[in-house]
């Protein structure tokens, strides 16, 4: 017998471990199947699981589930990613709590220790995923550092090398002052700060007395000036575009440019321009042939070392030796040295209050420097052209498909790829220098020897670039060197390319494109057929979940407190493709009531002697009843089937929800009760037949979102042994006879009682009080109808009888039309319909004013355009949520209109 409350903990950890064990999840190449495939986006092995990789989870298993069901050969590819920084950060950490230095340590010796941390503490993400019920092949599992894909890197790098789409070049990169390294714009986030804008007073040479004033926010860099811009169309500066300008610190003299870039709106109209520490200065310095002197080193401090020349002689208008005293530094001490300096001179005209948008390192919380460095680049436009060419064609679909245009728009104006990071951990580049700086890139030491001995005629010294890969890199070739490249294995030539990605839009560059072009280029095919895109998962008023805010939600409280699969079918159903997912514990809540309803009904079929009958034969069903719920368990496999191939998660938990909880449990088990209470016979072995039989549909059509309670509901009913559903196939439709007729018939039915418990609930009729029901215009077919399922009716919407009108409509009637007829319900004597309009007509102008309130501001564009974007989507829902009730209101105040 089937406990009385449902416990998820208690049978969680077992099926999973059943599952696991029993190689359900894993993948056969040597299978005759259509084979599925879907590639992990492979977390960082630092990490653990939050409610985004929640919801990615839940997509990505639900499709692997119903593929696997539907008879594929299914390969969900497991793995971690090895988070060159994040993991760097975490064991120095680890490091400093003990007094210890990794360069004290040395980088054998540090590299040993993160290897062992990561034996110890980098599995905790993949239990999380286990936890959540992911069904991945773990036989599989792949780590981006393992020796296999440590060779596809090796691979790729030497060869793009050779084809001359890797190589070295001098440019400005985002530079983490604190972790010492390059970091991508992934790793970057925009902090809102409010500081100052100062305009500067720059001497016109040759002639005194006469300035340009540039508007900078960062005054500390100015000893790197090569030159001030201005708008060519702005008439202010139209004289001085050719001649120079004296930077007042150094003495340096600098032309004045024309250059679009300025613009004439913004702070005085001209401004700075510093090449080598600012990105859109480092342009407007390429198109004008400027030098780029760096003034600040890797940790952030000021370096004369490019302009030791010029700081020896310091012809500028700065106390004697003032220069000398920036050296060494900090970059926001030397900020406030240079502007006392500069006020001594007058030459700050004026400071404004200014808020602008800062760059910082997302794990290091400092700003990003821009900084010219050497590092290792990738042709990323021409590697972009294929991908781009992929997507145009339809070879690789998005969706929804409005992500293709974000795909497109990075890719067609994509820059160099810098993938060398300043780090230990992580895949060292394979490139040697020789004695005269000649670059040996090959794929081991020893081949990098043998090149440089066939060089230079003897055995050299070879040293080592220290730099390793962007992690980006190496994630890049996840789709084809977890399957065994540059090896052409089995797996390779069965499950290349997989069939779908799912992952959010914020790393449809960093990673999506960056897989397309590494596949395109080394497999000559796209990746994945199809990229899934999913929001973000907000909180419930759509705010981004932080810390500071504490609004973070963890998945796993959640899952332990209301189960896997009520979390799972809550993410599933507001997982529109493309939406971002609002998450509430109410929401997950609600839902652990459907698992439960679920469980109950399984439970009332139980102890109604309900039991699996293989014997049954829906398609011999006789009675309406019967054939209604198995046609309409068709629907529901046609529905859930159209919107999990349409990646409509949404969808597909809606039509779920209606179809258990409205068609099965509210409807069919309340109309068969009688049936199954009753004495053997014909009438109640069919309903007992059917009720097996739609029970075993809903535990499969559910299993793939809600795996757990479906597969112990699946062995304890007795549908198969343990850990059966999960190879169980995808249920398919079954011939109905007669299926038209009955579906009409308790569609009636349905909309019948439905209609007469809504008037009953909004002029507030006592549960307890029976009344009447009178028909008015009915046909002789739904007077016969109404005479069939009277038992029904009265049981279910409280009447005492239904019967045609005679004559004129009583007085203190509610009414509702039902088909073509209209049904009456005589109040009077039960209710005070008086008082009952004014209640709702007075709820009802409440409503419609705050419509009405709610649609003035979203008309605002003031309210619209100033507004965070979520907050203008809540404004929209409160709007639709208002209309909604005060249409209800409207059309219950018309059914007691007096």
């Amino acid at each position: 017998m089937l406990d009385k409350t449902l416990s998820p903990a208690g049978f969680e950890p077992r099926l999973y471990q059943g599952w696991e064990g029993s190689g359900a999840f894993t993948a056969n190449p040597g299978s005759k199947a259509q084979p599925f495939t879907i590639m992990i986006p492979p977390p960082n092995v630092t990490g653990s699981l939050h409610v985004g990789h929640a919801l990615d989870v839940t997509i990505q298993d639900t499709l692997i589930r119903f593929r696997r069901m539907q008879g594929r050969d299914a390969l969900w590819q497991p793995g971690t990613d090895h988070a060159g920084i994040a993991t760097q950060m975490v064991v120095e950490r680890l490091l400093a709590a003990e007094g210890r230095d990794r360069r004290e340590m040395g980088r054998e010796a540090f590299l040993d220790r993160v290897w062992r941390w990561k034996g110890e503490s980098g599995g905790t993400i993949t239990r999380q995923l286990r936890r959540m019920g992911a069904s991945l092949d773990w036989s599989r599992e792949r780590f981006t550092m393992d020796e296999g894909l440590s060779e596809a890197v090796r691979e790729v790098f030497v060869t793009l090398h050779r084809q001359g789409l890797i190589y070295r070049d001098r440019r400005l990169v985002n530079w983490d002052v604190k972790f010492q390294t390059a970091i991508s714009d992934l790793e970057v986030e925009s902090r809102e700060v409010k500081g100052s804008l100062w305009h500067l007073r720059y001497p016109v040479e040759g002639e005194p007395g006469r300035f340009i004033v540039v508007a900078t926010t960062r005054p500390e860099t100015m000893l790197g000036d090569t030159a001030v811009a201005v708008n060519p169309e702005d008439e202010r500066f139209r004289d001085l575009v050719g001649k120079r300008v004296v930077l007042p610190i150094l003495g340096r003299a600098i032309p004045v440019v024309a250059d679009a870039y300025s613009d004439p709106e913004k702070g005085s109209g001209a401004v700075k321009i510093t090449p080598a520490h600012d990105f859109n200065d480092f342009e407007v310095g390429r198109r004008h042939n400027l030098a780029s002197p760096s003034v600040l080193d890797a940790e952030g401090r000021v370096t004369l070392a490019e302009i030791e020349a010029e700081a020896r002689e310091a012809p500028g208008l700065a106390e004697p030796g003032f220069l000398a005293s920036l050296a060494g530094m900090e970059r926001f001490e030397a900020r406030k040295a240079i502007l006392a300096e500069l006020e001594r001179l007058e030459l700050i005209e004026k400071v404004e209050p200014h808020a602008h948008a800062v760059p910082h390192g997302d794990r290091s919380g400092v700003p990003i420097e821009p900084r010219l460095t050497w590092q290792w680049y990738a042709d990323a436009a021409t590697l972009a052209k294929p991908a781009i060419e992929a997507v145009e064609t339809g070879r690789t679909q998005f969706v929804p498909r409005q992500w293709e245009n974000t795909f497109f728009a990075w890719m067609r104006d994509i820059q160099p790829w810098c993938i060398s990071r300043q780090l230990w951990w992580g895949h060292q580049i394979p490139a040697w220098y020789g004695p005269d700086g000649h670059i040996f890139v090959e794929r081991t030491e020893a081949e990098a020897l043998a090149a440089a001995r066939a060089r230079y005629g003897e055995d050299r010294p070879l040293t080592r670039d220290p730099d390793v890969l962007d992690t980006w890199f190496s994630s890049a070739l996840w789709p084809f060197s977890t399957l065994g490249w540059p090896r052409q294995t089995p797996e390779l030539a069965r499950y290349y390319p997989g069939d779908v990605l799912v992952t959010g839009f914020d790393i449809i560059f960093f990673w999506v494109a960056r897989m397309m072009m590494m596949g395109l280029h080394f497999m000559g095919d796209v990746p994945f057929r199809v990229v899934n895109i999913h929001g973000l998962v907000r909180d419930e008023r759509g705010q981004k979940m932080s810390k500071s805010k504490g609004n973070v939600m963890d998945p796993l409280e959640l899952a332990d407190a209301y189960g896997a699969d009520a979390l799972r079918f809550t993410l599933a159903s507001f997982a529109g493709p493309g939406r971002d997912v609002r998450l509430g514990r109410q929401k997950v809540e609600s839902n652990r009531a459907f698992v439960t309803k679920l469980w109950n009904a399984a439970r009332f079929c139980e102890m109604n002697g309900i039991a699996p009958d293989p014997s049954f034969n829906p398609m011999e069903a006789r009675t309406p009843l019967a054939r209604w719920i198995i046609d309409a368990g068709n629907a529901a496999i046609a529905e859930a089937t159209a919107a999990l191939d349409a990646y409509r998660l949404d969808d597909y938990a809606a039509a779920l929800y209606r179809f258990t909880w409205g068609s099965f449990c509210d409807w069919f088990l309340e109309l068969a009760k009688p049936a199954l209470t009753g004495p053997d016979g014909a009438e109640k072995a069919e309903a007992k037949g059917a009720a097996q039989h739609v029970l075993g549909l809903i535990l499969r059509l559910a299993h793939p979102v809600m795996p757990y309670v479906t597969e112990e509901l699946w062995s304890r009913f007795g549908y198969g042994p343990e850990g059966s559903l999960i190879r169980t196939p995808w249920p398919v439709p079954v011939a109905v006879t007669g299926a038209e007729e009955a579906r009409g018939e308790l569609e009636w039915l349905v909309s019948f009682i439905s209609v007469v418990r809504t008037v009953r609930a909004e002029v507030n009729v006592p549960p307890s009080v029976t009344v009447p029901l009178l028909l008015q215009g009915a046909s002789p077919a739904t007077l016969a109808r109404a005479a069939r399922w009277i038992e029904p009716i009265r049981r279910m919407a409280r009447a005492t009888e239904v019967r045609p009108l005679e004559g004129a409509a009583p007085e203190g009637v509610a009414q509702a039309v039902v088909g073509e007829a209209t049904v009456m319900l005589p109040l009077s004597g039960v209710v005070d319909l008086a008082a009952e309009r004014a209640r709702l007509a007075k709820e009802h102008a409440k409503v419609e004013a705050e419509a009405r309130k709610i649609a003035q501001k979203l008309a605002n564009p003031d309210f619209t355009s100033r507004a965070k974007e979520e907050v203008v989507e809540e404004t929209r829902e409160r709007l639709s949520s208002a209309e909604a009730e005060a249409a209800r209101l409207a059309a219950a105040l018309a059914r007691i209109a007096a």
